[in-house]
């Protein structure tokens, strides 16, 4: 970047900033240690089942989106996975449980979706063709996709009270569909085991000792199949919503390294048709609810199945397709980037997004298939943010978020600050607990005379001294025209369009790297610090 434009932005910034508030926070970070890990295909997206009918607040989003209908030889579909390198796929969803698979053994006619009154979601079984998977493996070999694919987990099992289900799962057409994967070289990643049966259910349950049964069985199958294959899938279940009994049974019951993945699902902020959306994403204290959750979900897996992992298989934040309004827009990248950095804390490994395309909250616009602003969030994540999760203190306002992982594929470390607030520019001082230290016992709730000189100049500080040469990566997400509902974003101030089909470079600023941090009302930043003394990130 020239000069003159570099002294353009900033004014830009300090010529705002005299004409808001201003708060100061300070940011330490830890770096001796990792407080989690995350899989580097952590960002994931889910391709679903739901055909055109499916309909919530008098609309329907889903158009030609689902596994069965989704135009895969659409471009801009392409090179949106392809800009990932390897975007982990989970194709799955509410009727997971109600499809079968067209094989060589198949006896009935292979159909989709029909409106059905007993069936469950009101929609009748449907059937996935094996030509059509063939052309669903063109799309993730060509991409570099990596897949997840949710097996029906009701098959063979009867309804024995309204939404309670009994009977071992029936693995016959599972088998003949994988054997055909496996016969085809289809590199599955994983096969996770039903959707959204666990503890009362979403539509239909299965009791947990029922399930970890048939989880070993399954298990075994994987074993069977894939014995003289060279490709070891994963095993990943139950796909569900967290309960704590239910998920500890289905632990113990399944028994050691049964399950290689423990999937919950997550949408923590109501229907899509929830008048208080908005307000929950900007109130850092309703964000913080779903911590709760996260952290119990890691103690059950440290109790009862240590050698497994959490995923988050499924949120959208917004259920029933998520809001026309909210899902799509540039202020929804608050609550899916602080979704991302607040499970990333609790070890969680995995997190897909709902949906890659289709309904409200697809990453691409289901009918023209251009990304929405969450896209280009996913993507910074999936570029700047590494698999070490840092462990950080910070002082100030709840309403400016932070997060720290080690910089992806080179040194350094990346910072993630959210602004939540519609009104107020935080001063962001980043420091190295290595030197905070320095100060005589100093905590970060003081903040006293000394604490203040050093906050102002001593703003950053990792393994070398700078001079004021060394430059900081920076990446300011705001929303075109300061709409918060814009469902354009704008990085550094230029728009985030698709230019004949391409995804538009994620170009930083440079910025000295002792300079201030300033992060506007209502905007996203991404600080890359290079040489970062960070012990952790080296191991």
């Amino acid at each position: 970047m020239g000069k003159a434009l570099l002294l353009s932005l900033l004014f830009c910034i300090f010529t705002g900033i005299l004409s808001q508030d201003n708060s100061d926070v300070t940011v330490i970070i830890s770096g001796s240690s990792l407080l989690g890990e995350t899989n580097e295909d952590f960002v994931c997206a889910t391709i679903d089942w739901w055909p055109p009918e499916k309909c919530n607040y008098n609309q329907c989003p889903w158009g030609q989106a689902s596994v069965l209908n989704l135009d895969l030889e659409n471009p801009t579909l392409a090179k949106a996975i392809a800009a990932f390198g390897s975007l982990r796929i989970r194709v799955g969803g509410s009727l997971q449980d109600q499809v079968v698979y067209e094989t060589s053994n198949s006896e009935h006619q292979c159909t989709g979706f029909q409106k059905s009154s007993s069936g469950l979601f009101g929609f009748s079984h449907g059937c996935l063709s094996m030509k059509r998977w063939d052309e669903l493996n063109d799309l993730f070999l060509k991409t570099g996709a990596v897949v997840t694919f949710g097996l029906n987990a009701l098959k063979g099992r009867h309804l024995v009270r309204k939404g309670q289900w009994s009977g071992a799962w029936n693995q016959t057409n599972a088998r003949d569909f994988i054997e055909y994967t496996i016969t085809k070289n289809y590199p599955v990643d994983s096969w996770e085991f039903g959707n959204e049966l666990s503890g009362s259910g979403v539509g239909a349950s299965v009791g947990a000792e029922q399930y970890g049964k048939d989880v070993i069985t399954l298990r075994t199958l994987l074993s069977e199949l894939y014995e003289n294959s060279k490709i070891k899938p994963l095993l990943v279940a139950p796909g569900g919503f967290y309960e704590q009994k239910w998920y500890s049974q289905l632990l113990q019951v399944s028994g050691v390294s049964a399950i290689d993945a423990v999937t919950h699902h997550v949408y923590n902020l109501g229907g899509g048709d929830d008048p208080h959306l908005a307000s929950r994403i900007l109130d850092p204290y309703y964000l913080n609810r779903i911590s709760d959750t996260f952290r119990d979900l890691e103690l059950t897996i440290q109790r009862h199945g240590p050698w497994t992992n959490a995923w988050v298989g499924e949120s959208g934040g917004a259920y029933n397709s998520g809001s026309r309004l909210i899902s799509n827009s540039f202020l929804n990248s608050f609550w899916y980037l602080d979704q991302l950095g607040l499970s990333a804390k609790y070890n969680t490994k995995v997190y897909c997004r709902q949906s890659l395309i289709g309904g409200n909250y697809g990453l691409l616009d289901t009918e023209t298939f251009i990304p929405n602003p969450d896209y280009y969030s996913a993507l910074l994540w999936h570029q700047l943010m590494g698999k070490g999760v840092l462990s950080l203190d910070i002082s100030g306002s709840p309403y400016l978020r932070a997060y720290a992982h080690c910089t992806k594929n080179k040194e350094g470390v990346t910072v993630l600050l959210l602004n939540l607030n519609q009104s107020t520019t935080f001063t962001v001082t980043v420091q190295n607990d290595i030197n905070a230290d320095m100060a005589d016992g100093f905590g970060i709730e003081r903040d006293n005379f000394f604490l203040h000189g050093l906050k102002r100049t001593v703003l950053w500080v990792g393994s070398k001294a700078s001079d004021g040469s060394e430059m900081r990566e920076e990446y300011r997400l705001t929303a075109k025209d300061d709409n918060k509902l814009s469902r354009t974003m704008l990085l550094n101030g230029d728009p985030l369009v698709f230019n004949e089909g391409e995804v538009p470079a994620l170009n930083p600023v440079l910025v000295p790297v002792n300079s201030p941090i300033y992060v506007a009302p209502l905007s996203i930043a991404f600080v890359v610090f290079p040489n970062f003394e960070a012990k952790a990130c080296n191991s």
